[in-house]
């Protein structure tokens, strides 16, 4: 959050003034001052002009010539130059103010993400603080240029409300921070799916709790992290810190889409790899259609097979009981038999929507 309550002086003498001062008052010239520190005259006139700092080695020489002692001018170079940084940094945030405008402070300020200010320069300083960046070219270099691959190897430079999506981004690292797992598991994550699958076939009131922990179990990190306006994301899949971190928009709240999100993030873990980074709905650089077409076919085929649904398009005549039964058979969900159905049209849209449970996230 920003700095609140500190004083900091309009305006801070440059030490050479003060040495200016001291010279006069001693009827010293330059040269002459030049002569007895030792110092060439070009250096004295250059801290004269304030073109130039006083330096340790030059203090301790005034301190003997002048008898003002050394911590003194290395005091009143300290002072102007934090002044002249925060003079600088000034500048910096009053650049930034119209990058500020596009970010949806508002509703990150609702959320908790970012201190509610109506004030466009503390807006950019927490901004940057969100982001841990120190300017807007930071940021930029990060989020934008791809400067640190390791860290965050795809660009959103080109994206429409890219910080947006930045800060949806930011958001699921920091959650994911506040978590604590073991090395990632591959081979006991395999094994974990059918029990959470069978947490999406009872949808209970605390599924996401249950879902979370038991992926933790197996060093997976998932979060829920809402939407924000304009970012149509359900979804995302990278390692930070080497570990795989799932994060949920649970966009439209329909449990059908959540399962289907989330298994479609579980593929990429589990057959892309650490150098792939997905962002559902989102278009970027680089980024593989057959890897997703890969975790889509993944999802599917967990949540419901291609043998079960052809078993299920066999019964020409389907009833309410019908998909109850096949969702026991096949320990799945009732929604998710009906939004496939409704994908692949062998149903009309709304048929069947009573199975279709909204899911709710306890934060």
């Amino acid at each position: 959050m920003a700095t609140i309550n500190q004083y900091y002086p309009e305006s801070v003498t440059h030490p050479g003034e003060i040495l200016l001062e001291a010279l006069e008052e001693r009827e010293l010239g330059a040269k002459e001052f030049a002569v007895r520190t030792g110092k060439p005259e070009k250096t004295i006139t250059a801290v004269l002009k304030g073109e130039s700092a006083i330096t340790s080695d030059m203090a301790v020489l005034f301190e003997q010539v002048l008898k003002i002692p050394a911590h003194f001018w290395m005091e009143a170079q300290r002072n102007f130059d934090e002044y002249q940084a925060r003079v600088n940094y000034q500048n910096t945030i009053a650049e930034a103010t119209d990058w500020a405008k596009d970010a949806p402070y508002a509703e990150m300020a609702r959320l908790g993400w970012v201190e509610k200010t109506r004030k466009p320069e503390v807006k950019v300083i927490n901004l940057f603080e969100y982001f841990e960046v120190a300017s807007l070219k930071g940021y930029e270099d990060y989020y934008y240029h791809q400067r640190t691959k390791v860290a965050f190897r795809i660009s959103l430079k080109n994206q429409e409300n890219a910080t947006a999506i930045a800060a949806w981004l930011r958001q699921g690292e920091i959650q994911a921070e506040q978590l604590h797992a073991p090395e990632f598991n591959k081979s006991g994550f395999k094994k974990l799916l059918p029990e959470i699958k069978k947490i999406m076939a009872k949808q209970p009131d605390d599924f996401f709790a249950q879902l979370q922990a038991l992926c933790l179990t197996v060093g997976v990190k998932v979060v829920h992290t809402p939407c924000l306006p304009k970012t149509a994301i359900h979804g995302s899949t990278r390692w930070v810190n080497n570990v795989p971190l799932i994060q949920l928009s649970g966009r439209y709240r329909r449990n059908d889409i959540f399962w289907f999100t989330f298994f479609h993030e579980v593929g990429h873990i589990l057959l892309h790899g650490k150098k792939y980074i997905s962002i559902e709905n989102v278009d970027y650089a680089g980024e593989n259609a057959a890897f997703e077409q890969e975790a889509d076919a993944f999802a599917s085929n967990i949540i419901l097979s291609e043998k079960e649904e052809a078993e299920i398009c066999d019964n020409v005549q389907l009833t309410t009981d019908d998909i109850v039964r096949y969702a026991k058979k096949f320990g799945t969900h009732p929604a998710a038999i009906i939004g496939r159905l409704q994908y692949k049209e062998v149903i009309a849209y709304g048929q069947g929507n009573e199975f279709f449970e909204p899911i709710n996230f306890c934060d």
